[in-house]
């Protein structure tokens, strides 16, 4: 069985520096170094953890491409619309997501590593599409509703954030009294896991650290495989 040893110290160090130095002479000059210290381990922790995470949801989905359709994103920021211009991103993006279509608009498992911290999240950022006439449906039942309110009980009795964004009031539709009206102003819903500090990100504990915190998030993404089903 493979084992990941962890991300190399200097896929950190990269990441403080592109910030520092955010133009294409000199990400040109450090590219070999990038696929080496971040875009190669990145793969092989893909794989790796990937395989983990299949055993807390079901039709669990990751690629190691470094394309558009793979589980990392790309270092190379769309400025089309940004009046921010810098050509790259300052931190590495890593999903696994959950069936098919869009890898953005499916409940998804995320990693994110930066210049001086990691972190490890789990949920659906926005509600594309029909998933959020499905999301609300979900919540306006009584017995998925009460489901989904005590998963996130438990998940912010274990210190988590949940986030999301949200509309200001109860949709229209609903009892503005609805006695799950907070939940149903979420447009998408997402928890945040603590930071990781470089000293696990660095380590073959890396693994395992996220797998823990995979398994407090699976209760939620399961609720919103069922629901979007």
């Amino acid at each position: 069985m493979l084992i990941f040893p962890g991300f190399p110290e200097d896929a950190h160090k990269f990441y403080r520096e592109v910030a520092e130095n955010n133009n294409k002479v000199w990400f040109e000059a450090n590219k070999p170094r990038f696929q080496k210290n971040v875009q190669k381990p990145a793969q092989m922790f893909v794989e790796i953890f990937g395989d983990r995470l299949r055993s807390l949801v079901d039709g669990m989905q990751y690629d190691t491409r470094l394309t558009g359709s793979g589980s990392i994103f790309r270092i190379y920021r769309d400025t089309r619309f940004s009046k921010d211009k810098t050509p790259y991103k300052t931190n590495l993006a890593i999903a696994w997501w959950q069936g098919a279509g869009k890898k953005t608009n499916r409940p998804s498992f995320y990693f994110g590593l930066e210049a001086d911290s990691s972190f490890f999240g789990g949920g659906t950022y926005m509600f594309a599409g029909d998933y959020l006439e499905k999301y609300r449906e979900a919540v306006d039942d009584e017995h998925t509703g009460e489901t989904l309110g005590e998963i996130l009980h438990n998940l912010t009795e274990k210190g988590y954030s949940v986030n999301g964004a949200q509309y200001k009031k109860v949709p229209r539709g609903f009892d503005k009294d609805h006695p799950r009206g907070d939940l149903l102003k979420y447009k998408g819903m997402y928890i945040g896991g603590q930071s990781i500090t470089p000293d696990i990100t660095t380590s073959a504990d890396l693994v395992e650290h996220c797998y823990q915190m995979a398994a407090d998030y699976a209760p939620l993404i399961n609720w919103q495989v069922k629901a979007f089903e």
